[in-house]
């Protein structure tokens, strides 16, 4: 019998408010974290906007000792440190520094790590000394590097790895952990992901040209996902984590339950039929949203809303169809879908685990919310569904079940179901 999975905690970091409150009050009133970059702007690129989080020195020391911060240069494994520990303390674990939990596993994924400190670190060195490194660099440049610091800070005894899928890495590593618990390997994972920020993360995506250019002067404006008037994403960064259990466990520890995952699908398109390293299979897309109803056991008549992965790119429209074909829909009965990147743009192997953050808490608080820059969507949206199913301001609604998928380069998809907890 399939165990019950539930969500007993949250951590996020994102351009636009870090910690469940800030964001949870950023998602409802529309707030953009996206901001002009002046790094962008004096190396020339295209884009001169992102979604960045802003943290203080002071936030920072609050996390990481003055010995861990020392020659430390890691924005994902920072984000990741933030948000995994914050998940952790809301779902109430107890954190010291001498007990181990066996119980306790991290999955928690990244799609690169240490950037700017493996740069930092070659520049003070030539080829006759590359010994000099320095004794930082290899905990802060190895992919597993946060997961790594996460669980010696949590205590965490079960199995710690780090999963890696391009833009699907944060949908995936939830439902790893979810495949954990169900096989009872464990009762409790921190899963989650993160994302290095900065120009040698986001140049390569410039270079590609599929960043947002005609924004520049207006930040706030750049993300529109679903927009006829969208002209690529806008580079993001952040992480998000889940704290998830067995309804066992939570119910064991009395903690606050956020929702329940019912299941899910990951699958790739092969690059076959249409699918490439940079485009997906339709297929296989459809496949996996169809195959995540079915584990989840329930249909698409089920559905309250969807979170889609929707970049603002001219993937958009394809996305949508997916969505319709294989749910089966009329354009009439479609349910409202958002994009959370209009707010933080494209937070790349963060992504599917702040937009999974930002589901749960529509579930929690029983909203959905709005897809800010788009009151001119597509008009290739607009011949599947209506235009009453992409929101521009919040709804006030009652939701059951939220669909959420991510798609990335490889040809790879995810689709997670989320559902409000009741104890039926």
């Amino acid at each position: 019998m399939k165990k019950r999975v539930v969500i007993t905690g949250l951590g996020v970091v994102s351009p636009n408010g870090m910690g469940v409150e800030a964001f949870a009050n950023a998602l409802k009133k529309g707030v953009s974290g996206i901001r002009h970059s002046h790094t962008l702007e004096e190396l020339q690129f295209s884009c001169q906007v992102a979604g960045k989080p802003i943290i203080s020195v002071t936030t920072k020391e609050e996390y990481l000792t003055r010995l861990q911060l020392r020659g430390f240069n890691s924005t994902g494994i920072l984000y990741g440190v933030i948000a995994g520990i914050d998940a952790c303390k809301d779902a109430g674990l107890e954190i010291n520094s001498e007990t181990v939990d066996w119980d306790l596993s991290v999955i928690f994924g990244a799609g690169t790590s240490g950037i700017d400190k493996f740069r930092e670190a070659i520049y003070k060195v030539d080829e006759k000394n590359v010994r000099r490194l320095g004794s930082s660099v290899a905990i802060q440049v190895m992919n597993s590097g946060v997961s790594a610091y996460l669980s010696g800070m949590i205590g965490a005894g079960g199995q710690v790895t780090t999963n890696s899928s391009a833009c699907t890495t944060g949908t995936e590593s939830i439902l790893m952990g979810y495949d954990l618990i169900q096989s009872g390997r464990s009762k409790r994972v921190l899963v989650g992901s993160t994302s290095d920020s900065g120009p040698y993360i986001w140049g390569g995506f410039d270079a590609m040209k599929v960043c947002a250019y005609k924004y520049n002067d207006q930040p706030e404006k750049a993300s529109r996902p679903m927009s006829e008037s969208a002209n690529g994403f806008v580079p993001g960064s952040g992480a998000g984590a889940l704290l998830i259990e067995s309804l066992e466990s939570a119910e064991e520890r009395g903690a606050t339950i956020y929702a329940e995952i019912l299941g899910g699908h990951v699958n790739c398109g092969a690059q076959r039929n249409g699918g490439s390293l940079t485009a997906p299979n339709n297929e296989a897309v459809q496949r996996c949203i169809q195959n995540a109803l079915k584990q989840a056991g329930i249909l698409a008549s089920d559905i309250s809303t969807i979170n889609g992965h929707l970049t603002a790119t001219k993937k958009d429209p394809i996305e949508i169809k997916n969505w319709k074909e294989a749910l089966g829909f009329t354009s009439s009965n479609f349910p409202p879908i958002n994009s959370l990147k209009s707010m933080v743009g494209h937070g790349l192997s963060a992504s599917g685990a702040l937009e999974c953050v930002a589901s749960v808490l529509q579930l929690k608080e029983q909203f959905i919310f709005p897809n800010i820059n788009c009151e001119d969507p597509h008009p290739d949206i607009l011949t599947e569904i209506d235009q009453t199913a992409i929101p521009t301001k919040m709804i006030e609604k009652e939701l059951n079940i939220i669909a959420k998928a991510s798609f990335g380069f490889g040809d790879v998809n995810g689709c997670l179901i989320f559902k409000r907890y009741n104890t039926i």
